[in-house]
């Protein structure tokens, strides 16, 4: 049986704030097999992002991280410091949100593209990665990529900045991507141009992919297999087209309601859904059920921390409705 690429089991994630400390994950288990698409869904401020950048390495320093089981590629205690920092830019690649931000204005294209490679191969020329860098950049949709190497960030578009951040990503060759809300900058025409690109370049390439987003949409356009995330905890996971046919934790049958199908709710002058309250303040976190304040099903058994019923498969949920009386 092939072990998994990435196993990571009870992740913890807080800060210290002047009221006690605010848990941004607790008790998150994840798995990632090689060469599997993976997505993390939710709401912003469900802990998603938290979890990738924990991964690399690239939490705030008054990050406190811990977990009971951490392993990458064989190799233990990858949530270090020291580890995850060997870990990224080499074995780990991450596609951020806003290109812009993750871009450096002083510094050309081609400058990005061969400094990115220089971790993963420290002993080639620049001629080298330079050409690399044009190859990937012709790759992954940019015309004429030996003048573009040339050029600043601000003289791209968004659109093809993402395609520069995906080009710096794939140079790496990385055994795991990172996909962090990688369309939500972009118009819908470019999104579709972007997901092709990811989903080419990882059939090449047999990399797993994990894929950060608040849309099912995005999930079941790239990924196999989905987690659905709310304050920081796992609610379900299982096979994409499971999830969306038939969503068994109330908060993932909310969030799949309020997914916008095209034109119909203005064609049907139909007000678009939205899910009331807000996420709880995590200094001062529920006892029991997280979602249990804005839940529709919710019941005096709620204010226990329900248990995660596993459905098999990797199909399962946390929610009292599914324990019987």
């Amino acid at each position: 049986m092939t072990e998994p690429l990435l196993s990571i089991r009870g992740l913890d994630v807080s800060y210290p704030t002047s009221k006690g400390p605010a848990h941004i994950l607790t008790k998150v288990d994840l798995t990632v097999e090689p060469g599997a698409a993976v997505g993390l869904v939710g709401e912003s401020g469900s802990g998603k992002s938290t979890l990738a950048l924990a991964l690399l390495g690239l939490l705030p320093e008054n990050a406190e991280i811990s977990a009971s089981h951490a392993v990458f590629d064989g190799r233990t205690g990858v949530l270090s410091a020291a580890n995850s920092s060997a870990l990224r830019g080499r074995d780990i690649a991450m596609v951020f949100q806003d290109p812009m931000t993750a871009l450096n204005p002083l510094f050309t294209i081609g400058t990005h593209l061969v400094d990115i490679q220089r971790r993963k191969f420290p002993g080639a020329k620049t001629a080298e990665l330079w050409a690399r860098g044009e190859r990937v950049l012709a790759r992954v949709g940019v015309s004429d990529a030996g003048n573009r190497m040339r050029r600043y960030p601000h003289e791209f578009s968004g659109g093809m900045r993402q395609r520069v951040v995906i080009a710096m990503a794939l140079l790496v060759e990385p055994k795991m991507l990172i996909a962090d809300e990688p369309t939500t900058a972009l118009d819908a025409t470019i999104e579709a141009q972007v997901v092709d690109i990811l989903r080419e370049l990882r059939s090449e390439l047999s990399a797993a992919l994990l894929v950060v987003s608040h849309s099912f949409g995005l999930i079941a356009e790239l990924c196999e297999t989905v987690i659905v995330m709310y304050a920081g905890t796992i609610v379900e996971t299982g096979p994409v087209g499971e999830v969306l046919r038939d969503p068994r934790h109330p908060y993932a049958q909310a969030l799949l309601a309020c997914e916008i199908e095209p034109l119909s709710s203005i064609e049907k002058n139909e007000p678009l859904v939205t899910i009331p309250g807000t996420v709880p303040d995590p200094v001062n976190r529920p006892i029991g059920c997280v979602f249990a304040a804005r839940c529709p099903a919710r019941h005096e058994r709620c204010t226990e921390p329900p248990p995660f019923i596993s459905q098999g498969q990797g199909r399962g949920f946390s929610c009292w409705l599914g324990v019987s009386p």
